[in-house]
């Protein structure tokens, strides 16, 4: 068997990881002091470990800056500067592309209609990020116990429901990532007292978070 050659990683990586120092100056992970250019940091690496190329790796580090940090005429820029196929990726792992932002719950509906219909190069970004995030959150449940929810629009029960369709959905066409996701959701799911059958539908009050420089998940 031929041995796979890793991914040629050049100025074009390091250009993408100026522009999202740029753009995501000032912001941190929701309730917390974290930078969050470490979590952009964290997909990138999880992307690259799972075979991702550089382009992969650039959309992963550029998958907030539409949602987060100027919508559609940042998207624009991206296409520009780092091409099509970088800017499709980052257009797949949006939910949203203004302010206001739609309700929370409708927006995480929407994306996951959308999610199903992603190529795979986009579920793959896509599917790090959720990894990375609920590794987080477990992380700071076992910390903090049930204080954690209140940083989240979806609180417990939406925040659950979310990561649980998602995983359901990755999995359905399974790679390193999907299952590692399904192997963190589960244990979240254990730690917090719930289970996969309860999370099926979504929580049915409309939840709609403040506006903050502190990004979520």
């Amino acid at each position: 068997m031929k041995k796979k050659l890793p991914p040629k990683l050049g100025p074009r990586l390091q250009r993408a990881f100026r522009y999202a120092a740029k753009w995501h100056d000032g912001q941190s992970r929701k309730g917390t002091a974290v930078p969050y250019l470490s979590h952009l940091m964290a997909v990138t690496s999880l992307v690259l470990e799972a075979g991702g190329d550089e382009e992969m790796g650039i959309a992963a580090l550029l998958h907030d800056v539409v949602e987060d940090c100027g919508g559609m005429p940042r998207l624009r820029e991206i296409r520009k500067l780092f091409g099509a196929r970088v800017a499709r990726m980052v257009e797949g792992c949006t939910d949203s592309f203004g302010e206001p932002k739609p309700e929370w719950i409708e927006r995480k509906k929407d994306y996951l209609r959308h999610v199903k219909h992603a190529d795979a190069e986009t579920r793959l970004v896509s599917a790090s990020d959720k990894l990375h995030n609920v590794r987080t959150i477990l992380a700071d449940y076992r910390q903090d116990g049930e204080n954690i929810w209140r940083r989240f629009s979806g609180k417990r029960d939406g925040t659950l429901w979310y990561y649980r369709a998602l995983s359901d959905e990755f999995g359905r066409k399974p790679n390193r990532i999907t299952r590692e996701l399904e192997i963190a959701v589960s244990q979240l799911e254990r730690a917090a007292g719930s289970s996969p059958q309860k999370r099926k539908s979504p929580p049915k009050q409309s939840l709609v978070g403040a506006p903050s420089r502190q990004r979520g998940r």
